[in-house]
């Protein structure tokens, strides 16, 4: 949180969003939730949160404030914290364009985006991002054992605030995987049930 900031949550309730808000009828109710607080600091649930995540989204903007998006993915827990208000992550080598490492040139403030869909969860973390090159004990110390991917880079992901949202309008979905092991165990079940129905019917016919 910058010295400018008020609230933890100033980060994203900027004066023209309070104004909006205060046009609309919600500004109050945000007030009191200022008040409480947003966290700006990795918590237990927000450690498990990331723990189990295996996708994110991940903002920055150039120097003139065009915005960028781009997927990050790797094995659950990919996305580490490293301290209360440091999260880090290994950058693949991809299709280099290098956008998001030339907006953190010029731009630091970076946000964090992640969802659970399958128990319809979301994270919102903003903050400010620098790549570190060059630094092999860092990125072997991040990079998940046994992924198959090209570590190139490392993100260091400073937190000014994070929230969360409520689950409406956020579609279910699952990851193959799980529906994969969801399946093998049904299978497995009806297996078992189709074994036991067999030798009931046997031990009937035999008296």
């Amino acid at each position: 949180m910058t010295a400018t900031h008020t609230y933890a949550s100033d980060v994203a309730f900027s004066p023209a969003v309070k104004s909006i808000q205060a046009r609309k009828g919600s500004r109050e109710g945000y007030a009191h939730a200022e008040q409480r607080g947003w966290r700006t600091e990795v918590d237990e649930n927000l450690a498990a949160f990331l723990a189990d995540a295996n996708s994110f989204y991940f903002a920055t903007a150039s120097a003139d404030g065009q915005p960028y998006i781009q997927h990050r993915g790797g094995p659950k827990g990919f996305l580490k914290v490293l301290d209360k208000q440091t999260l880090a992550f290994t950058d693949y080598s991809g299709n280099r364009q290098y956008i998001t490492q030339g907006n953190l040139s010029e731009n630091p403030k970076a946000y964090i985006f992640v969802m659970d869909y399958a128990h319809r969860r979301r994270v919102k973390i903003w903050g400010e991002a620098r790549v570190v090159e060059d630094d092999e004990a860092l990125t072997t110390s991040l990079m998940p054992r046994g992924y198959r991917a090209r570590p190139e880079q490392v993100i260091l992901f400073n937190i000014a605030a994070w929230d969360t949202n409520c689950p409406q309008h956020i579609p279910q979905k699952f990851d193959a995987s799980d529906v994969a092991a969801a399946l093998a165990a049904r299978d497995t079940r009806i297996a078992e049930l189709e074994a036991e129905l067999a030798a009931l019917k046997g031990k009937k016919a035999a008296d």
